[in-house]
C-alpha cells in the first residue's frame, strides 16, 4: 500500500485501518471494498472535467472518460441481467440521497403524494424525513407494518393507494428484514389505474439487498417497477456511489410527454449536481467487473445464512428479534429486554445507546435503531441492527455467527462488569486474527 509523504494523515489511515482491521463490523451499510477497487479511486480521471454525458459533454477531449462511462453503464446492466433496450442506467449520482431526489424532481411538483414506508416502520432518511428535502417539499403518506406480525400491511397499501393517489408508490427501505413482495406494488397500482384512471410511477430503491437481488438469493424487482434506484456500497461493497436504473418509457408531467431518460438525465446534471467524478466511475467499473467474473454467489448466500443464523442464536438465547426471523442480512434486536427461562419479560440494563457502547468497548461496531411500536425516542430506542455483509466479506462463517451471538448475548447481559467485557473483547480480536482483512 502506498505510504504518503505527509506524516500525519498517513498516521490517521494506519489508525483507521488498525480499527477496521481489530473490530467486527456489523454496522448497516458498512462493507470493505477489494484492494482493487480501493487502487482505483486513486486514476487519472480525477483531472478531467467532465460535465454532461457520453457524446454530449461542454469539454473537448472527453473521449477517453467517455469509453470508461460507457463501460461502466454496460457492466452495471449486465449486474441485474437487464436488457438495453428496456432498461437504462445513470452511474453518475454521488450517493443514494441525490440519486432519490433527482427522481422525484423529474417525476413529481412540490407538494405532490409520495405513498412510502411509515418513518417508524422501516424508514430512510431519503424517504421523507421532515429534515430531509424528500419530506419538505412533498406529501408524505405513509404505510406500516401490521402490529401483531410486524410484517408490512400490504391491505393498507392498497387502502391508502386508493384514497390519497399518489403519483409516486416506493418500495423497500432501510430496516426491514423480511422479503418484499414487489408484485403486490404493481397490483397496488394497477388497482388506482382501474379506480382513478392514471397508474403511479413505482420506484423501488434496493440500496440495501441490492447484491442479494443480483445473484438471486432475494427476488428480482426490475420486473414490476419503473425506476430502481441503489447505492454501491452496502451488500454491493463497490465504492461509495449510487446507479439509478430506469425504463425506457415515456411519462407524462405537467401535460407534457417526455422520456424517463431525458427527465433523470437533466436531474442528475445540471439539476442537482455538477461533473461527475469520472474516477469513482472507473472504480464502479472495475468493482463491476467484479461481480460479473468472479463467483460472488456464495458470498450472497452466506450473507444470508449467517443472518439467519445470528437470528436463530440469538432467539435461543432469550433475545427478542423482530419479526421473529429475517430473510436478508439485517438482524433487529431488542436490548432492553429478554425472556427468562420461565418465558416471563424481563427488563435490561441497557438501552439502544447504551448497548451500542457496550459493544463497542469489545470491539463489535453495531447501530442503534427505532422500530415500530418502539416507547422510546429516536436517539436512544429499545433496538440494535445487526447486519452480516461486512463480517462475511471477512469469510465468517455458521460457527462464529454462534460464537458472536454469545459474544453479544453475553456483553448485553454483563454491561457494568468491565473484567467479563474485557473477556469478551479478547474473543472478538481472535476471531478478527483469524480473519484479516484483505489488504
Amino acid at each position: 500500500m502506498y505510504i504518503l509523504k505527509d506524516e500525519e494523515v498517513q498516521k490517521l489511515i494506519n489508525k483507521e485501518f488498525a480499527r477496521q482491521q481489530n473490530e467486527l463490523e456489523m454496522i448497516a451499510s458498512e462493507n470493505y471494498v477489494s484492494k482493487e477497487v480501493m487502487m482505483a479511486y486513486s486514476n487519472v480521471f480525477t483531472n478531467k472535467y467532465s460535465e454532461w454525458y457520453p457524446g454530449k459533454r461542454y469539454y473537448w477531449w472527453n473521449q477517453v472518460v467517455d469509453e470508461i462511462e460507457i463501460l461502466c453503464q454496460q457492466r452495471a446492466l449486465q449486474i441485474f441481467k437487464l436488457d438495453s433496450t428496456v432498461w437504462w442506467v445513470n452511474v453518475q449520482p454521488l450517493s443514494g440521497s441525490p440519486a432519490n431526489l433527482a427522481v422525484y424532481l423529474w417525476v413529481l411538483n412540490p407538494h405532490d403524494k409520495i405513498l412510502w414506508m411509515s418513518l417508524d416502520d422501516g424508514w430512510h432518511l431519503s424517504h421523507g424525513h421532515p429534515l430531509n428535502a424528500s419530506g419538505l417539499y412533498y406529501q408524505i403518506i405513509p404505510y406500516w407494518v401490521n402490529e401483531k406480525t410486524h410484517l408490512i400491511d400490504y391491505d393498507v397499501l392498497l387502502e391508502k393507494a386508493l384514497r390519497e393517489k399518489p403519483q409516486l408508490i416506493l418500495a423497500w427501505f432501510s430496516a426491514y428484514p423480511r422479503n418484499i413482495d414487489w408484485k403486490k406494488f404493481s397490483e397496488v397500482a394497477d388497482e388506482v389505474e382501474k379506480l382513478h384512471g392514471y397508474r403511479p410511477i413505482l420506484m423501488a430503491d434496493i440500496a440495501h439487498i441490492a447484491w442479494l437481488i443480483a445473484w438471486e438469493v432475494i427476488e428480482w424487482p426490475f420486473e414490476y417497477f419503473d425506476i430502481v434506484t441503489t447505492t454501491t456500497h452496502k451488500t454491493l461493497r463497490w465504492p461509495r456511489w449510487a446507479l439509478i436504473y430506469f425504463r425506457n418509457k415515456e411519462f407524462t408531467k405537467n401535460w407534457k410527454i417526455e422520456t424517463l431518460e431525458k427527465a433523470i438525465n437533466r436531474w442528475v446534471f445540471p439539476g442537482l449536481q455538477w461533473w461527475p467524478h469520472e474516477h469513482i466511475i472507473a472504480a464502479k467499473a472495475i468493482a463491476f467487473g467484479e461481480i460479473l467474473n468472479w463467483d460472488f454467489k456464495d458470498y450472497a448466500r452466506r450473507v444470508v445464512e449467517n443472518s439467519k443464523v445470528l437470528a436463530e442464536e440469538l432467539i435461543a438465547r432469550w433475545w427478542p428479534v423482530f419479526t421473529d426471523w429475517t430473510d436478508n442480512h439485517i438482524v433487529l434486536l431488542d436490548v432492553t429486554h429478554y425472556y427468562d427461562k420461565d418465558d416471563e419479560w424481563m427488563a435490561t440494563e441497557v438501552t439502544g445507546k447504551t448497548a451500542e457502547h457496550v459493544l463497542e468497548k469489545i470491539w463489535i461496531s453495531v447501530n442503534k435503531n427505532k422500530f415500530p411500536f418502539d416507547p422510546r425516542w429516536a436517539l436512544d430506542p429499545s433496538w440494535l441492527r445487526l447486519w452480516t455483509p461486512a463480517i462475511t466479506t471477512r469469510w465468517l462463517w455458521v460457527d462464529e455467527m454462534r460464537q458472536i451471538a454469545h459474544i453479544i448475548s453475553e456483553a448485553l447481559m454483563n454491561s457494568r462488569n468491565e473484567e467479563k467485557l474485557s473477556e469478551l473483547k479478547s474473543q472478538v480480536l481472535e476471531i478478527c486474527k483469524k480473519f484479516p482483512l484483505s489488504y
